[in-house]
């Protein structure tokens, strides 16, 4: 009897993987053995690989038909980041299945995408089916922090795995968004950079109660207020500016990419996918300075959540510099420059086809992604990576709150759609 994609999703959730950054995890090796026991059970052959104890990657290959064919790679994460249970309305790790909904933490990041795959996997093998190309499979550790344990590692230690990979799939991309009446779903073709940067300045440590005209703290307030007046100006890659003109004909919104933040503001709820991508961004979040009050330090630290658009990486730290000055320095801690991969690809087509084949009227456009994901690892080996984890969602649902919010949940209809949508892309 075939296992339902909800089942397994709520298997999924119930194995803590929590991440909680700079090496602290629960771990991902539970949900690893369960991934790998039902691949071996349809007949794949998983490859669990561990980088360090318990921090668990799970490799496979679905082999294809037509293995002249260019592989894709499906790649999602374990790990999940923390849930104060105090918070939520459930156990973050209970499963529990209420009001048509699925809750748990990694209900939509992204253990429903890896509950959609092995949904699908199952339903091949029962039905003697196997797909045309290669599949590779990598279910991986580590994403909710820096990738060390899980993407980079394997992209470092294992790239053979991946030979013959020109194309990826993975997380946030491919859902309903309601805009008016219209479904719109948003493929994920492109991500901003990340460079996280730590900003240092030293000055003459002193008496609180004195003058001192060499405080590291003024230093470093003046570097930030700088950084904060930095006028970003619009600049529009392939993806943001697809998105912008289909977006405005799907809604009958006049396009003016002369003003794009006008246009961009008669989105209505649409406004919300592109507003952080048409710009770079730099968000100073962490500030620590001295130990007591009446006591000047030495030094003033800041770290600030750099995002960057394709193309604009060096231009852009060459205004922060100017911004930092001569008595602010400033590292990196860390560097990922920006991922696009085509919008004008049969690979893009593909997708599209298979979500307007279980609905439609949906509205498919590209996308670019504010943040950043496991996509930033393997394009280093040439892979054009796309996010599409299909979902249909209800209305009301607030998606985008969802990643690492409260009361995390995802419809348990919404996971049955994404695996017919993933069976007829894998398909095809």
């Amino acid at each position: 009897m075939a296992e339902d994609v909800v089942d397994l999703c709520a298997a999924l959730l119930r194995f803590d993987t929590t991440n909680h950054g700079g090496g602290r995890s629960a771990g991902e090796r539970e949900a690893a053995e369960f991934v790998a026991a039902h691949l071996d059970a349809v007949g794949v052959e998983p490859t669990v690989l561990e980088s360090a104890p318990r921090r668990s990657n799970v490799l496979a290959r679905v082999t294809g038909t037509e293995p002249d064919l260019p592989a894709l790679l499906v790649q999602a994460h374990l790990d999940v980041v923390p849930a104060d249970a105090a918070e939520w309305s459930v156990p973050p790790f209970a499963g529990v299945e209420r009001d048509g909904f699925l809750w748990g933490r990694g209900a939509v990041d992204m253990k429903d995408m890896i509950a959609m795959v092995l949904a699908v996997l199952g339903d091949w093998s029962r039905e003697g089916r196997r797909p045309r190309r290669d599949i590779v499979l990598a279910f991986v550790a580590d994403e909710e922090d820096r990738g060390e344990y899980g993407a980079q590692w394997l992209v470092e230690r294992h790239a053979d795995f991946f030979a013959g990979c020109t194309t990826a799939i993975s997380e946030s991309g491919g859902y309903s968004y309601p805009v008016g009446d219209h479904r719109v779903y948003p493929i994920g073709t492109a991500e901003r950079g990340t460079s996280h940067l730590r900003l240092t300045a030293t000055g003459r440590a002193g008496h609180g109660s004195r003058r001192n005209d060499d405080n590291a703290v003024v230093k470093l307030l003046g570097a930030l207020a700088r950084i904060a007046a930095i006028d970003h100006p619009v600049r529009l890659t392939p993806t943001v500016k697809a998105f912008i003109e289909q977006v405005g004909a799907a809604l009958d919104v006049p396009v003016d990419l002369a003003d794009v933040d006008g246009t961009i503001a008669r989105f209505g709820p649409a406004a919300r996918l592109v507003e952080n991508t048409v710009r770079n961004s730099t968000t100073p979040t962490v500030l620590r300075a001295g130990y007591k009050v009446n006591v000047i330090p030495g030094s003033a630290t800041a770290e600030i959540d750099v995002r960057t658009l394709p193309g604009t990486v060096d231009e852009l730290l060459a205004s922060i510099d100017v911004a930092l000055g001569a008595e602010v320095r400033r590292e990196f801690i860390a560097s990922e420059p920006p991922v696009q991969a085509p919008i004008d690809s049969p690979w893009f087509d593909a997708m599209a086809a298979a979500l307007r084949a279980e609905d439609p009227d949906a509205v498919v456009v590209p996308y670019c992604m504010g943040g950043g994901t496991d996509a930033k690892a393997f394009s280093r080996l040439g892979i054009d990576c796309y996010g599409f984890s299909p979902l249909t969602l209800p209305a009301g649902y607030d998606y985008r709150a969802m990643p690492h919010g409260v009361d995390e949940r995802v419809p348990v209809e919404g996971l049955r759609f994404g695996a017919r949508v993933l069976d007829r892309f894998l398909s095809s």
